[in-house]
């Protein structure tokens, strides 16, 4: 169905962005792009794109990927959102959908099939607001692989429209004057990024810096240009990089974190070094945010406003409004009686060998605090081998340790004074860097060619 509604359509229908038409939208170094000219790019490039039902958004430039993201939903089409821009991805996404396009701010050499590439003057058109159908599928977000094959879900305007009052109702607080200017390290293409950096500039009253910064300097630079009180989108990885870059922020409002789960003691270092609170969301591409702490002095997590997580053995279903119906994760929680709840890790980390158990999440946050352990994980292998004790088919252990001034035999000494021997990881390897895409998460079959030296 297409997601522009026609004349006496009776199906509801929102805009595809609020506020005033000066209202800043997006800035940078150049200043602010007010929500009329953004608008006016929009219907532009709208119909400059060619007849199509998917295109593929390879934006780099947070702001273009906006105007390509709004201008494919304004005709009718859905964006698909690969779990990485690398072209083994982006071919996997085409043979999904054969009739798509893709659309993108780069040269890019090879280019994929069907690429448009946005011009350098975006082009500009006057008319009305678009209007948007709740029940329009407007994206295919994919899940990251960091658990197997990325998988697809697809995302209606109404959901996200839900679920991005949600997120405001969670944190709002944190800019109760109502014009928050977001720099955000994470991609748009993420769930996390879309949901931070896409949408909340579009239904609600703030903006986001037009950049995707990486290293420690560039946030810097990009949190310089905000003029209105300054909120961090990133994740664990980067917040640990700006922490040991030493390098000055400017004044924070607040630093919002996701994608991975952050420690206790790193949110306390950050608060304490940034003066700010640091708040940790808990979400899903399934399910979008339901979930927020502060982690530097709390455990628990707060369920969003409508939110109910139900265990159940094979995981957790969560209910919450902008979902049709309830969606199963893996993780486990404990429920407390006041809705709040507890991770007690996922299924696919909790292991049994010789009648003991374990998790791979608790044995990486023992590897990770290691002295001289600079990143790590400790994670499974495909294959499996006799157990002891009469066991069969046990998958491997591995672990890859990013510490240079250690090597395997030390690493392992550390650890068999924290984890049993039944669960020591072997093989385990030193190596220069993790694989993490730029989200800090870890592809499955990104680590084991790493452990294998492929």
């Amino acid at each position: 169905m297409s997601a522009v509604i026609e004349p006496g359509a009776q199906a509801p229908t929102t805009p595809i962005a609020v506020g005033a038409a000066a209202r800043p939208i997006v800035f940078d170094e150049h200043g602010d792009v007010p929500l009329d000219v953004f608008l006016a790019q929009v219907r532009g490039v709208a119909a400059m794109l060619p007849a199509s039902m998917h295109a593929i958004n390879l934006c780099e430039d947070r702001y273009r990927f906006l105007v390509a993201f709004c201008a494919v939903a304004m005709r009718g089409q859905v964006n698909l959102l690969p779990p990485s821009r690398a072209p083994a991805a982006v071919d996997e996404a085409i043979a999904q959908h054969p009739d798509s396009y893709c659309i993108g701010d780069a040269a890019l050499a090879p280019a994929p099939a069907r690429y448009l590439r946005l011009p350098d003057e975006l082009p500009q058109r006057v008319g009305v607001t678009p209007m948007l159908d709740d029940d329009a599928l407007v994206a295919i977000g994919y899940t990251s692989g960091s658990t197997g094959r990325p998988q697809a879900n697809e995302k209606t305007w109404g959901s996200f429209r839900r679920s991005t009052a949600q997120n405001l109702a969670a944190l709002a607080d944190l800019w109760p004057e109502g014009d928050a200017h977001i720099v955000a390290t994470v991609p748009p293409q993420h769930m996390y990024g879309m949901e931070m950096s896409v949408l909340l500039p579009l239904l609600c009253e703030v903006a986001v810096h037009a950049a995707k910064p990486f290293f420690p300097e560039d946030i810097a630079r990009a949190l310089a240009h905000a003029h209105g009180p300054r909120i961090l989108v990133t994740t664990p990885v980067h917040l640990r990089a700006l922490l040991v870059s030493g390098c000055a922020l400017p004044p924070l409002r607040a630093i919002v974190s996701a994608t991975a789960p952050l420690s206790p003691e790193l949110a306390r270092d950050a608060e304490a070094r940034f003066g700010c609170e640091v708040r940790e969301v808990f979400g899903s591409t399934e399910t979008c945010v339901i979930a927020r702490r502060r982690t530097a002095c709390e455990s628990e997590w707060t369920p969003l406003p409508g939110v109910r997580v139900v265990p159940q053995p094979d995981g957790t279903a969560v209910h919450a409004p902008h979902l049709a119906t309830p969606v199963v994760l893996a993780d486990l929680v404990e429920v407390h009686a006041d809705g709040r709840f507890l991770l007690r890790g996922r299924n696919a980390d909790l292991l049994e060998i010789a009648g003991k158990r374990a998790s791979l999440g608790d044995m990486t946050r023992k590897l990770l605090a290691i002295p001289g352990v600079e990143d790590g994980i400790v994670f499974q292998l495909d294959g499996t081998h006799p157990g002891s004790d009469g066991e069969r088919n046990v998958r491997r252990i591995a672990a890859l340790a990013v510490a240079p001034s250690l090597d395997e035999a030390a690493i392992l000494a550390a650890l068999r004074r924290t984890i049993d021997p039944v669960f020591l990881p072997r093989p385990l390897r030193c190596v220069a860097a993790l694989p993490r895409n730029e989200t800090g998460k870890l592809p499955r079959e990104l680590l084991a060619a790493l452990l294998h030296g492929l």
